[in-house]
């Protein structure tokens, strides 16, 4: 009998499942707490509360994580730098520090608009160079023509040796700026996940677990680790793929919407007919528009370990995650005398950061690029954590919110407080941690509020599930906004929202919900058995995909009356080729297009053997019994994990 093991490792917790290969049967699971920044403690934490007898006999692993999309959402990324080469203006320019822009790019034909200027590029990676941690590069039409983003890629390599992104090697799409928003978020994203594939690996060869290793994509898809890792920009949406995924397999049920909710965000998407809703547009992620293929989803930066703090009598939830009161009084006992002395913050000073059920500790990375405000403050800093005013005790000031802002943003520090979890604490309907915490916390904050513990904790728990029914229904009703959802969420007419597909609840505490949500909407709201590691079960679940496109277009040249064909060229993958006749084009593409599909499949680590392709073809013809001016074939590839057989990790 053999074994596939699921882990998912999210901002709270880290999952396992075992699944017994013959009939789907979950055998066995466990949930661990995410150690961060040294993710190896959680993952051999919740592998040691399996069944070993079981785990011994495991042949298939296949992970999901949303410490990519946290990364992104918390805007705690390693930093990049980014390289244009299309003379365009970058929108978010504020929101990335190092980028260039300079003279390059093609046209749709493929041909070059404008000789690629390096003496700049060589100047500026020169400059950054020991500032960042990667660069990404995206040129004008690089999808027809890669020419510019290659030759740019080869001098940061001379220079720096540092890894290089290209906007063409994730996305053929068109939209220079979006495949270059694409590649910045990806080479962010390159330590973070190496780091967790390698401590997942690292642990299945100590317990000599000698298992083929794959990793959910967030467009519910399976790829090999070696895949993974030159694309960690697929694995961001992962998490609430493998929820998708998981929803599906835990109730029975092929057509329905998900509402997972974790300890960072809570993430609303739909599978029907077994396949998971994709976005045509791309992914959406931390307010940046990416070119990756990933589900459909509705998420908001409010989850369980959402920060929940109090100003001018208002309660606030998240956007920030810190460690729940509850949780770090568990392994900081001092944290309970430091509630009940309650800090004194002026209500004028009060903020996200200065906060009296705040606390702050250093997370042990080491400090990088920081200035001398911030090393300042870090320096009174240690591994206990701090009120506000214990870190200034012996001055009349409180610490800069901005810089303590920086510092968490680089994640040199962590911060604890009251949060979404510590509430439920209080009201006794999920009580893990230290309960203590909570209510002192609790009664804090109560006090800021004009209102009393209990209040507090129940509005803070109708705001959650408010929260979760905005987002499925935004998610529902794409052309709605928002606002307007709202206000009839919040008894502002008499009407309602009716769902006709079933309602799956995925996560920790979700059952505390349940009740809540349903005053929201009117639908068969499903909590399964397994609610709590619903995205270790996606993990494990799912299939091999490929979808790629290619391009045939005619190409022109003009005599003295009119335009003539010269020639066809087809546009695939990383390149392009011309042909003198149509025939000859169309023959390249339908084999150029299966080649690669089944090089991806044996690349990811799948089942070469067990591979369908589809391919739909779509002409442009400008007049009747012509040649097509332009075809695209696009071919779709599924493939099942190869669950018998190992798989050489570099």
């Amino acid at each position: 009998m053999q074994y596939s093991l699921g882990i998912d490792a999210g901002g709270t917790y880290t999952d396992a499942v075992l699944i017994r290969d013959s009939d789907g049967s979950i055998i066995d699971s466990n949930k661990s707490l995410t150690t961060y920044p040294d993710i190896l403690t959680g993952i051999r934490n919740t592998l040691d509360g399996l069944d070993q007898q079981y785990l011994e006999k495991v042949h298939y692993v296949s992970v999901s994580t949303t410490l990519a999309t946290n990364s992104v959402l918390e805007r705690t990324g390693y930093p990049v730098a980014l390289i244009l080469a299309n003379g365009t203006d970058i929108p978010n320019s504020a929101k990335i520090e190092h980028f260039t822009l300079v003279k390059g790019g093609h046209n749709s034909a493929g041909n070059e608009v404008c000789p690629l200027d390096l003496e700049p590029v060589k100047e500026f990676v020169l400059r950054v160079k020991d500032k960042v941690s990667a660069f990404a590069i995206s040129s004008y039409f690089s999808v027809r023509n890669p020419d510019h983003e290659l030759r740019i890629k080869e001098v940061i390599n001379e220079l720096t040796g540092l890894p290089v992104v290209c906007g063409h090697e994730l996305s053929q799409d068109l939209g220079a700026y979006e495949r270059g928003v694409t590649a910045y978020l990806n080479a962010r994203l390159i330590p973070i996940s190496s780091h967790f594939m390698e401590a997942v690996s690292s642990e299945l060869k100590r317990r000599n677990i000698d298992a083929k290793l794959m990793m959910l994509k967030c467009d519910g898809s399976v790829v090999g680790i070696n895949e993974a890792l030159k694309r960690p920009i697929e694995s961001v949406f992962s998490g609430p793929a493998a929820s998708l995924v998981g929803a599906a397999h835990l109730s029975g049920n092929e057509n329905c919407t998900v509402i997972d909710v974790g300890g960072t965000s809570t993430d609303v998407s739909l599978i029907y007919r077994g396949l998971p809703e994709l976005s045509e547009a791309g992914a959406v992620v931390g307010g940046w528009q990416t070119k990756v293929k990933a589900i459909r989803m509705e998420t908001s930066a409010m989850g369980g370990d959402s920060h929940v703090w109090v100003r001018n009598h208002v309660i606030n939830i998240g956007p920030r995650r810190v460690i729940p009161l509850c949780l770090a009084a568990v392994e900081y006992p001092e944290i309970i005398e430091k509630l009940k002395q309650n800090q004194v913050i002026l209500r004028n000073q009060i903020g996200e950061n200065l906060q009296p059920t705040k606390f702050f500790i250093r997370s042990g990375l080491e400090t990088t690029d920081i200035s001398s405000a911030e090393e300042e403050l870090l320096s009174r800093i240690g591994d206990r954590p701090l009120t506000v005013s214990e870190i200034y005790w012996n001055e009349n000031r409180l610490p800069n919110p901005g810089t303590l802002d920086l510092l968490i943003q680089k994640r040199l520090i962590k911060a604890i407080g009251f949060t979404p979890t510590d509430a439920l604490h209080v009201l006794g309907e999920y009580t893990q941690w230290n309960r203590e915490a909570s209510v002192l916390g609790a009664g804090i904050l109560a006090a800021l509020s004009g209102t009393d513990e209990d209040e507090l904790c129940l509005q803070i728990k109708k705001d959650v599930a408010r929260n979760m029914a905005l987002n499925l229904i935004a998610f529902l009703l794409e052309d709605v906004s928002r606002e307007e959802i709202e206000k009839v969420l919040k008894r502002k007419f008499f009407a309602g929202f009716k769902v006709d597909l079933p309602v799956v609840l995925l996560g920790g505490p979700v059952r505390a919900y349940a009740e809540e949500l349903a005053e929201f909407i009117d639908a068969e709201i499903i909590v399964p058995e397994h609610c709590s590691v619903g995205n270790a079960v996606g993990a494990v679940a799912g299939k091999g995909a490929r979808k790629l496109e290619v391009l045939i277009k005619a190409n022109y040249t003009e005599s003295k009356y009119n335009l003539k064909t010269s020639s066809f060229v087809t546009f695939f993958p990383g390149g392009r080729e011309e042909f003198a006749s149509y025939q000859e084009a169309l023959e390249f593409g339908e084999e150029i297009g299966s080649k690669l599909i089944m090089n991806y499949m044996s690349d990811a680590g799948l089942d070469s053997t067990e591979v369908s392709i589809d391919m739909l073809r779509n002409d442009i013809v400008t007049h009747e019994g012509g040649l097509p001016v332009e075809t695209r074939l696009t071919f779709s590839g599924i493939g099942e994990a190869e669950r018998n057989r190992k798989m050489e990790v570099e």
